[in-house]
């Protein structure tokens, strides 16, 4: 593949993977309280924590759907493709909240790592053949995903976008 198309291709990624992840946050900047009923409904397991937290919402991950899968399609990869990578990546972040209440963290508190990791990784292990990545290229978009996110965040809390600076 000639350099050009692997860039494109690339970045075509990393916006969905930016727009999956952000998309939520979006949504709760955009509509306060309303519909941010958390996906575990509450639930507490047996260590006294709760499932996944108040911040983990059926509004965010529908956020995250429409509009990862119409970024998807205006990027030319198509509505279904988006909305796999959008639930694959809102997995990865139910997961990693799911990680984080065991370790006894707060919804909200930082978890370097754990918090851009899997929600980058997991999209693109699962749909590695579809989009034509070899595991070098995920490592690398991973690891692209982490630096962003990471200088990003304090930008989006500096505007009042999100909640705290990571």
């Amino acid at each position: 593949m000639e350099w050009w198309s692997l860039i494109k291709k690339d970045f075509s990624i990393l916006v969905l993977l930016g727009v999956a992840n952000s998309a939520p946050i979006l949504a709760r900047v955009l509509m306060g309280k309303r519909f941010s009923t958390p996906v575990d409904l509450g639930l507490t397991l047996w260590d006294g924590r709760r499932l996944f937290g108040d911040h983990k919402t059926f509004r965010g991950i529908l956020a995250s759907l429409i509009f990862t899968s119409i970024a998807s399609q205006i990027l030319g990869l198509g509505l279904l493709l988006g909305a796999r990578l959008s639930l694959l990546s809102m997995g990865g972040d139910l997961a990693s909240s799911f990680v984080k209440r065991r370790m006894g963290l707060q919804s909200g508190k930082r978890a370097t790592g754990i918090d851009q990791v899997p929600e980058a990784l997991i999209p693109l292990l699962v749909l590695r053949q579809e989009l034509g990545l070899d595991y070098q290229e995920i490592f690398y978009l991973v690891a692209l995903f982490f630096i962003l996110e990471v200088f990003i965040s304090p930008l989006l809390y500096a505007i009042r976008i999100r909640r705290a600076p990571y």
